[in-house]
């Protein structure tokens, strides 16, 4: 079923066959994490009575985000890489580990969502960060990103140095190679928005042929009262670039990203999926309602993160409108939650806790 959905355009099955597709999938994988994961089975016992098949999507249990920054949880004897969240500084980063099948299902996803946007031949890649954020081993969900994009693009160059500052040669040397010819630019949006465009002057440089996909750090662009169509608008008339694409994503639940559609909203792909809950009681909120955002994933194998509660809000605010052939549901995330929101939601985190003394 999961090859199934990949094979598929990303967004291509309407909501009621994509959770047709996905209930009996993300059932197995409950039970699979169980019998793999005891921490995940003592948190299923204490807070959920002991797993079951469950009838709807919403019924699936879910482990609170905050929870890995707690506990390295693993299902798997064979871990290749372990990924850590990229948390400002002090706090505790998440930790997720990565097996081979694991990675091969994460790198699938990414290639099925970003084919229709990125085409089939690989582009000069531009990287909007410092080559060092490829740590072998123990990545950052920065190294994470730029190591997926490299599926997309072709002899990287990176346009930070070590201590993040623009290297303006660098980036001169790779438009004029480059010159006339498309080309992929990959960047977190608070480096592009910091170390590319603050950095530059309008027209010092062309970047009219590229193709950008960025994500994360909006938080601080909306402390500088920056928007999604700001942000679109300025590097525009910066660079003449007008083909961005946003995308959701964590590393908690790394390869399963929502992709901007030509509706300005973000679209989980068929093997993915999002809840939107009413904070406190913790039911599904209804379309148009918004709330804390709960993600689905066939992804991970390694780890029990198929089922997570972020901590950011958002809304639902379409379902299988079909604009630019995208069906199921269209989300908007409006922002991060308070913590008092996520008071309810911590009580699993202590019911785990206690189990496993």
């Amino acid at each position: 079923m999961f090859e199934e959905l990949l094979q598929a355009p990303a967004h291509s099955h309407r909501q009621a066959s994509k959770e047709a597709l996905l209930l009996p999938e993300l059932n197995d994988l409950v039970r699979y994490h169980y019998e793999r994961c005891a921490p995940y089975a003592r948190m299923i016992d204490a807070a959920w009575g002991g797993p079951r098949r469950y009838e709807r999507l919403e019924d699936i249990p879910f482990l609170p985000v905050g929870l890995f920054k707690k506990l390295e949880l693993s299902s798997t004897d064979a871990p290749l890489m372990t990924l850590r969240s990229s948390g400002t500084s002090g706090q505790v980063p998440s930790r997720i580990v990565v097996d081979k099948a694991t990675a091969a299902r994460q790198s699938q996803a990414l290639v099925s969502t970003f084919r229709s946007i990125l085409g089939e031949r690989r582009q000069p890649f531009l990287v909007i960060d410092t080559k060092d954020v490829l740590k072998p081993g123990d990545l950052s969900a920065r190294g994470a990103g730029v190591l997926g994009m490299m599926k997309f693009g072709a002899n990287a160059t990176f346009a930070l140095d070590s201590e993040l500052e623009l290297q303006r040669d660098t980036l001169l040397s790779f438009i004029e190679k480059y010159q006339g010819q498309p080309f992929l630019i990959f960047g977190f949006t608070f480096l592009v928005w910091s170390r590319l465009y603050q950095m530059c002057a309008d027209g010092e440089f062309d970047l009219s042929n590229g193709i950008l996909v960025h994500s994360g750090g909006w938080k601080s662009l909306e402390e500088q009262k920056v928007s999604n169509p700001d942000f679109r608008a300025a590097l525009g008339r910066r660079f003449g670039l007008s083909n961005i694409c946003n995308f959701y994503g964590f590393v908690e639940q790394i390869g399963s990203v929502f992709t901007e559609g030509e509706d300005g909203l973000l679209h989980p792909p068929n093997f993915t999926d999002i809840i939107v809950r009413r904070p406190g009681d913790w039911q599904p909120a209804a379309p148009g309602e918004e709330g804390v955002v709960q993600t689905l994933s066939l992804l991970p194998l390694s780890y029990p993160g198929h089922s997570i509660l972020t901590e950011d809000r958002g809304v639902i605010v379409e379902v299988d409108s079909g604009i630019g052939g995208r069906f199921g549901k269209a989300v908007r995330i409006t922002g991060r939650v308070a913590r008092a929101e996520l008071r309810g939601c911590s009580d699993v985190v202590a019911a785990t806790t206690r189990a496993m003394r």
